[in-house]
């Protein structure tokens, strides 16, 4: 089942790699429940197949890092950067494409989170294995108040600036 308007998100696990150890996290991969992330927060979350890949890397990344201000303005405490990669390679490329904590590049490593969003996508046939689908969605104190799940292959929905005038 599909995750939807009005649903509160699953429990679930998705890691980030520290750059600067604090009191509570080390250097390197910290693992985080999703209900601990998102409690009392307002989040813009958006979803992508693959971090390094083409449009990810050329579009939808960037708008995120572009319209920060602005979604911070609109009341979004944090904008999140989700994919069925490693911590080490979202962490890499957070720091290629300059993210520097404006979005947390969160990593969801084997896709049990975005399973159990219903949101997997299969791309095994290109050697790629469960990915997730592109979608953005704004996360009210864990309910999903907007969802933009993008059709295959397309990036029309899920962008930042979609998703900013979708905010309240």
């Amino acid at each position: 089942m599909t995750i939807k308007m009005g649903d509160r998100v699953p429990e679930g696990i998705l890691a980030e790699f520290i750059e600067t150890a604090t009191d509570t996290c080390a250097v390197g991969p910290n693992n985080f429940q999703v209900a601990d992330l998102v409690k009392g927060k307002k989040i813009a979350l958006f979803a992508v197949p693959g971090a390094f890949t083409p449009t990810c890397s050329a579009k939808h990344l960037p708008g995120y890092l572009a319209l920060h201000d602005e979604l911070k303005a609109k009341g979004v405490d944090e904008i999140w950067c989700v994919a069925v990669n490693d911590p080490f390679v979202m962490g890499a490329w957070g720091r290629d494409q300059g993210a520097d904590g404006r979005v947390r590049m969160l990593a969801d490593g084997s896709a049990n989170w975005t399973r159990d969003l219903g949101l997997e996508l299969d791309l095994t046939a290109r050697g790629m294995g469960i990915r997730s689908q592109r979608y953005s969605a704004v996360l009210d104190d864990g309910v999903v108040t907007q969802l933009n799940v993008e059709e295959g292959g397309q990036f029309k929905v899920s962008d930042a600036q979609t998703l900013l005038e979708q905010v309240s």
